[in-house]
């Protein structure tokens, strides 16, 4: 009896050891080097959608440009890693970062409950609301005036949100389109394909002032929401690193000039 007790022992200090290995090993699995990581890759690689203006997109000379690309290269010139805008199918995003083909999402990505608790964001730095795009003639000057009407928005996006988390706008319309982009579903609204196209306000009064097609915004807005930088879940280091460099940016004057040279005028909510 006393000899089954010594090996019972035995076994139970074995399993301890074990286990306490193996919780150190998960521990040390968990650990977050993440800024140390971007640093010795060098890179730091932006996804985006290359056609939402002002934020990320391309202009005359096929370059990917934007206030958004603006901020994200002073942020990796203060990392010390070179800057590199990567464009992805917006409606595979979480999947393009998760399998670390990117090291963010930063292009007007709308801060949601949902995704706050599959990625890790930054503190907002810019506000925003979800409007509809009508042809200014079209005497639709509300949101009711779009019933039995066909409305277009971007697969995938915060439009696409807007619309679900509104029933009853999304039961009194025709037919809800999809389209790859917003570049796309403006295409459809001016040739009458569709009859609005539900999108970011930031990028809606962009795009009319840019193109000056006769567009207009319906005045009321479909939901109200903010802009943050979306990160893989483990690498809360990183966003901390780049939430800390917009601050930066914000008090030295940098960021306010980047939004003067987009916007007119400092709209940033960074730090704020």
């Amino acid at each position: 009896m006393k000899k089954f007790s010594k090996i019972l022992a035995l076994c139970l200090v074995a399993a301890s050891l074990t286990s306490a290995a193996f919780a150190s090993g998960s521990k040390k699995d968990k650990e977050d080097n993440s800024v140390e990581e971007l640093q010795k890759r060098g890179t730091f690689v932006l996804g985006l959608d290359d056609s939402f203006p002002p934020l990320g997109f391309r202009d005359e000379k096929n370059q990917i440009v934007g206030y958004d690309i603006d901020l994200a290269k002073e942020v990796a010139k203060r990392l010390g890693v070179k800057f590199k805008a990567q464009p992805i199918q917006w409606d595979a995003k979480e999947q393009e970062l998760n399998t670390g083909k990117i090291d963010c999402i930063w292009n007007g990505f709308t801060i949601t409950a949902e995704r706050q608790e599959a990625l890790s964001f930054t503190k907002a730095y810019l506000d925003n609301e979800q409007v509809v795009v009508v042809k200014a003639n079209s005497g639709i000057t509300k949101l009711s005036d779009l019933a039995g009407k066909k409305v277009g928005l971007q697969s995938g996006s915060s439009a696409q949100e807007a619309v679900d988390d509104s029933p009853a706008f999304k039961s009194s319309v025709k037919e809800i389109v999809m389209f790859k982009d917003n570049l796309m579903a403006l295409n459809d609204l001016e040739i009458g394909q569709v009859d609005g196209v539900v999108m970011d306000s930031i990028v809606a009064n962009y795009s009319i002032t840019a193109t000056k097609k006769p567009f207009a915004v319906v005045s009321e807005a479909l939901a109200t929401e903010e802009y943050g930088i979306g990160f893989r879940k483990s690498d809360v280091k990183l966003r901390d690193k780049v939430q800390e460099i917009l601050e930066e940016m914000q008090k030295d004057g940098t960021a306010i000039a980047i939004s003067k040279k987009w916007f007119g005028k400092d709209i940033s909510v960074i730090g704020k």
